[in-house]
């Protein structure tokens, strides 16, 4: 023994070093906490299947399902630490880091075309510069309200020039159902609903403009389990390719988990592509021009580096070893 160490100094530290072991084993957590929702198809065949209960019950790790009604409200339940896994737009994404959201988007559950401007049937609105001085149902922080600000842009209009009725979005459909508004900037399944069941006309469309669904990840999570981050991605993975191999039966659990007509839920399947689950830089291009438009429509800093906040939040690490 080196006679700088003390017998009791080497005791302490061999009784750490015996301890740690087992200090590693409490850490793994007992359970993942995610979110589901009804604009993430996949998600509704991971919940409906029980496919994450299944990969994960020989560690005794269980699984704790949280629905998410847009992508605000997983960006505030990733923040807040009550899920470790959300579903939103990238677009969302990048707005909630810019914020100090610490996330990563780690996969693509979907490719959509999943909002769109709408107004009833009868409506005098047409083309986005009729908004001017209307009242429009949004939920901030989404792809919709993204989608609203970069199609204002278009009319040489911004916020400003309309005003905003902040909502959640099936509250936005009723809304606009009720005469509450004269336009809601929509998100499926609602928006197919209101579509479906009330003639609602969708009067500004832009598919290119409405940006990935991404699963994110909080960092803290992922860094501390790195190995549980690749299996959940490869069962999400699964649960992906069962639903573009067995569509009748995607629609089937849709239905049966979101309560809706088959007719609705036909027309979202319409608008989602799910035939790859690989995040990259095409979806980092979709994102940043996003930001930009934001930036110029003043609502995202002018000096934030939109093109470094997107590379510092998306990894495709997990999804490349989970064999997306």
């Amino acid at each position: 023994m080196p006679p700088h160490l003390s017998r009791r100094a080497f005791g302490n530290a061999a009784v750490a070093l015996l301890a740690a072991p087992r200090l590693a084993r409490a850490a793994t957590p007992t359970e993942i906490q995610i979110d589901w929702a009804t604009y993430n198809p996949v998600s509704i065949v991971l919940k409906q299947q029980g496919l994450l209960e299944q990969e994960f019950a020989k560690d005794g790790i269980g699984i704790h399902w949280v629905q998410s009604l847009g992508s605000n409200k997983a960006l505030e339940f990733l923040n807040a630490g009550s899920i470790d896994f959300g579903s939103t737009a990238g677009a969302a994404a990048l707005i909630g880091k810019i914020n100090g959201n610490p996330i990563k988007s780690i996969y693509v559950y979907s490719r959509p075309e999943w909002t769109a401007l709408v107004t009833m049937p009868n409506s005098p609105i047409h083309d986005v510069a009729d908004l001017k001085g209307q009242r429009i149902a949004v939920t901030r922080g989404t792809d919709p309200h993204i989608f609203l600000v970069r199609a204002l842009a278009t009319a040489g209009l911004t916020e400003h020039d309309v005003k905003l009725v902040l909502l959640q979005h099936p509250d936005g459909r009723t809304a606009l159902e009720r005469g509450d508004v004269a336009a809601w900037a929509g998100l499926d399944p609602m928006m197919a609903a209101a579509e479906i069941e009330s003639g609602a006309r969708l009067f500004y469309r832009r598919p290119e403009a409405n940006t990935w669904g991404v699963l994110n990840v909080r960092e803290a999570f992922a860094n501390a389990n790195p190995e549980l981050v690749r299996r959940v991605l490869a069962t999400y993975e699964r649960a992906r390719r069962w639903s573009v191999e067995h569509p009748a039966e995607l629609k089937a659990l849709m239905v049966a988990a979101m309560k809706l007509p088959d007719a609705v839920v036909a027309r979202q399947l319409e608008r989602n592509d799910l035939t790859s689950g690989m995040i990259g830089q095409t979806q980092a291009g979709t994102i940043i021009e996003a930001g930009k438009a934001l930036q110029q429509a003043g609502v995202l800093p002018a000096d934030v580096d939109v093109t470094a906040v997107t590379g510092q939040m998306i990894d495709s690490s997990y999804a490349r070893a989970a064999g997306a």
